[in-house]
């Protein structure tokens, strides 16, 4: 394998629709199931090629809102891949300095699952070397309603004048409150949309959109699509600068 690119600018966070996994199987005659494994791989590389680079915040879309309609097995086998990497790696990740904090809505969720969440990051609130944001049961529109939800209780229980409500506001309503925004936002397999993942967060990221399917993502396509961001001019609405 080649050697990863040298990185320069690295960005402070960077958001991963993790895409693939099944065209992946597909591909080589296996089951998803196979895909799905191989993208817990993938996510490791990913984890350490971050941290190796620099970047400060990896977010990664693990399972959205939309995800509970695929079929039941399917979905049963997705969360028992999440409840192993839970098991077999946030003690690893932790030692490593890794905080781990996860954005999604909570409610409704089976109590193994959520008991496993919350510990991982209860054990890891301390770390500061590196931090990796897990979007589960997430999606974008539901997490902005519930933000909206709490202000509106917010004006009715006379707490808040309706007209002091703005953007800052709701802004640290939403799951990622305290966070820097995603500079940087990768979807792999080929596809260029963005599907419910941090709508509001984006609003400024720069995208790339590459080709391979997550289960072959390594750190030199992170380092690719990281001198890809560095290569563009970030102007968040202004002017470029100009020069004497």
């Amino acid at each position: 394998m080649s050697q990863p690119l040298p990185v320069s600018k690295p960005p402070r966070h960077v958001a991963i629709i993790m895409d693939g996994n099944g065209r992946w199987a597909t591909s080589r005659g296996l089951p998803r199931s196979a895909g799905h494994k191989a993208g817990i791989d993938a996510l490791r590389r990913a984890v350490r090629a971050a941290a190796d680079m620099g970047i400060e915040y990896l977010t990664i879309y693990s399972f959205s809102t939309e995800n509970w309609s695929r079929p039941r097995t399917e979905v049963a086998f997705l969360l028992d891949l999440l409840k192993r990497f839970i098991r077999q790696d946030v003690a690893e990740l932790h030692a490593s300095g890794v905080r781990i904090r996860v954005i999604g809505d909570r409610e409704n969720l089976d109590p193994s699952i959520l008991s496993m969440l919350d510990e991982a990051e209860r054990l890891t609130q301390g770390n500061t070397a590196f931090t990796l944001v897990v979007a589960f049961n997430y999606g974008s529109r539901q997490e902005i309603a519930r933000a909206a939800r709490r202000i509106a209780e917010q004006v009715e229980q006379g707490n808040l004048k309706s007209s002091e409500v703005t953007a800052t506001i709701l802004d640290r309503l939403l799951d990622t409150s305290g966070m820097p925004e995603p500079d940087l936002l990768i979807r792999t397999g080929g596809e260029e949309r963005i599907s419910n993942f941090l709508l509001w967060q984006c609003a400024y990221a720069e995208f790339v959109f590459v080709p391979e399917f997550w289960p072959d993502f390594n750190a030199e396509i992170l380092a690719r699509a990281v001198q890809t961001y560095a290569a563009r001019e970030r102007r968040f609405g202004g002017l470029k600068a100009q020069t004497a």
